[in-house]
C-alpha cells in the first residue's frame, strides 16, 4: 500500500511527467521518415525528410526531397549543431541564438527539430489543472525557460495525456504572455508498444490561413544505432 501511494505521489511530479512523455514520444532511440507540409496564403510547399535519434544528445534529420533542397541536412552531436547545405558543399556551425529561428521556412523552429533544449532539466515547471482535451484526460503543465534557456518563449504550456504520456497540445507564449503560436498532436495509432500522434500542426495566431503540417510517414524505436553514426561526414552521405 504505501509503495502504491509513493508511486502515484511521484507520477504527479511535472518534471516526471515531462520526462516520461519524452520517453514515449522519442524511445531510446528512433529512425522516422516525414513529410512536412507548409501552407501560406500564397502557396504551399511540402518537403520530405528522414531522421535518426539516439538518446537527447545525438540527432541527424536529411532532406529527401524537393529536389532543391534534396541533401540538405543538420546533425546535433552533444552540445554542437551543424548544417550542411549541398548546393555549396559547405557545412557550418549552428549557434544557440538560431535555435528560435524557422526551420525551412516552416512555422516549426531549429529547436523544434533537432531539440537543442531538455523540456525536463531547462524549464521551471507547474501543473496548472487537469483537463479533457481531444476526448483525453490530460495534465496542462507551465514551463518557464530558466534564464540561460536559448529560448524566446516567455513560457509555454503542454497537455500531457494522463494514461498514455503523450503530448497532445503546445502554446507558446512571448515575453509580454501573449500567444504566439499552438502545436495540435492528433491522428493518434498505437506504433508497437506504444500510442502516438502522427501528425503535428503548428499554427501562428497572428497569420490568417497559415500553419504547417508534420507527418510521420514511418517511425521505429529503438533502433540498432550508436554514437559513431552521428558524423559531420556521414551527415553528407546520408542521401
Amino acid at each position: 500500500m504505501i509503495f502504491l501511494m509513493n508511486s502515484g505521489l511521484q507520477a504527479q511530479d511535472p518534471a516526471e511527467i515531462i520526462t516520461r512523455m519524452e520517453q514515449m514520444m522519442r524511445g531510446n532511440s528512433n529512425y522516422a521518415e516525414m513529410t512536412m507540409r507548409i501552407e501560406r496564403t500564397r502557396y504551399d510547399r511540402e518537403i520530405s525528410m528522414r531522421s535518426w535519434m539516439l538518446g537527447r544528445d545525438y540527432s541527424m534529420i536529411i532532406i529527401t526531397a524537393p529536389a532543391r533542397d534534396e541533401g540538405t541536412a543538420f546533425l546535433m552531436r552533444e552540445d554542437n549543431i551543424w548544417n550542411f547545405d549541398p548546393r555549396i558543399d559547405r557545412t557550418v556551425r549552428l549557434p544557440s541564438s538560431m535555435m528560435a529561428q524557422s526551420w525551412m521556412g516552416s512555422d516549426f523552429t531549429n529547436d523544434d527539430l533537432v531539440r537543442d533544449t531538455d523540456l525536463a532539466e531547462d524549464f521551471e515547471h507547474e501543473i496548472l489543472r487537469t483537463e479533457e482535451y481531444g476526448g483525453r484526460q490530460a495534465w496542462v503543465i507551465r514551463l518557464i525557460p530558466k534564464p540561460d534557456t536559448p529560448v524566446v518563449w516567455g513560457k509555454v504550456e503542454i497537455w500531457i495525456c494522463t494514461d498514455a504520456y503523450i503530448q497532445l497540445r503546445v502554446e507558446n507564449y512571448d515575453q509580454q504572455d501573449e500567444l504566439v503560436n499552438f502545436m495540435e498532436l492528433d491522428e493518434i495509432r498505437r506504433i508497437g508498444d506504444r500510442e502516438l500522434p502522427t501528425r503535428f500542426t503548428v499554427t501562428p495566431v497572428d497569420a490568417d490561413n497559415e500553419r504547417t503540417i508534420l507527418i510521420y510517414d514511418e517511425i521505429e524505436f529503438d533502433i540498432d544505432i550508436n554514437e559513431q553514426f552521428f558524423t559531420q561526414q556521414n551527415m553528407q552521405r546520408q542521401r
